[in-house]
């Protein structure tokens, strides 16, 4: 799916480019498969701000997406290739011949009238759900559970797909996205194929009007602010590394450049094999 772009008659179009929604056959959702999104403007139940920059934005529906698929040898059919405000992937409608519907998050190239199916007798075929002990190594993967019967969890954004690498002691090693190869059980199940609307990483807002429909405000810099605002703020010079004694932090003190926020003992680092940035896990 490409993008568009505008000839620059205004300023606003100069930059912009946006997708051209020619993959999408449904306009509406399923009245049956959404809920009413309450905005909260980034207040918790006493009204105080606990995530600045958020508020406004055009109204947006959930869609209920069955991040599962535990029907299992059932075959569905898509009747849809659908748009979701709140995620960057395209969205299939299924429908199984009990006429049950459901959301799933569409692989790249996935069709209106496929025939798709989950469960361990399914096919590797595009769109199918498999527990990693079927999926042949080497297939592009997405939609990837962590823990078995959890839902899927990783590889779930535009254009993204993982590889199944190897199999060994009820482990299959898969490589992420990111680089990370990482150890997951052989019971947890996958998508075949990539994630649909691999091209969004092109899309460019353009002007700040775009993202206020997002929800999103906008926030001026810490360095920009006074002393009493924030720990950045004050001087008669600009800083914009934080060089000298100035360290840049969160309105808060927390350290914004060089500090690891990732738990030295987190439950998960021992099922990671190579790290993000290529180097082996160390596991204690």
């Amino acid at each position: 799916m490409p993008v568009q772009t505008l000839r620059p008659l205004t300023p606003s179009s100069r930059y912009i480019a946006y997708a051209d929604f020619s993959d999408i056959t449904k306009t509406k959702p399923e009245k049956s498969l959404v809920e009413t999104r309450k905005r909260t403007g980034g207040r918790n139940v006493y009204g105080r701000i606990t995530a600045r920059g958020i508020g406004g934005g055009h109204k947006q529906k959930i869609r209920l997406i069955d991040f599962k698929r535990s029907k299992h040898g059932v075959e569905a059919t898509v009747t849809a290739i659908e748009y979701d405000p709140r995620r960057t992937a395209r969205l299939a409608l299924l429908e199984y011949k009990d006429g049950e519907k459901t959301y799933i998050i569409a692989p790249g190239g996935l069709q209106v009238g496929a025939k798709l199916m989950s469960g361990p007798t399914a096919p590797p075929d595009l769109g199918n759900c498999l527990p990693l002990r079927t999926v042949p190594v080497g297939l592009p993967i997405c939609n990837i559970e962590i823990f078995p019967g959890r839902g899927a969890q990783m590889v779930r954004t535009a254009g993204g797909s993982a590889t199944l690498m190897s199999r060994d002691e009820g482990y299959a090693q898969i490589r992420l996205p990111s680089g990370e190869i990482r150890r997951v059980s052989e019971d947890c199940y996958a998508t075949i194929g990539q994630v649909s609307n691999a091209t969004h990483e092109n899309v460019v807002l353009g002007k700040a009007g775009r993202s206020r429909h997002l929800g999103i405000r906008p926030i001026n810099r810490g360095v920009s602010r006074n002393p009493v605002d924030h720990p950045n703020g004050g001087g008669a010079g600009k800083s914009k590394s934080g060089g000298g004694w100035q360290q840049l932090t969160s309105p808060w003190g927390l350290l914004a450049k060089g500090y690891r926020t990732r738990k030295k003992k987190k439950y998960s680092s021992r099922f990671i094999v190579i790290r993000r940035d290529g180097r082996p896990m160390k596991n204690k």
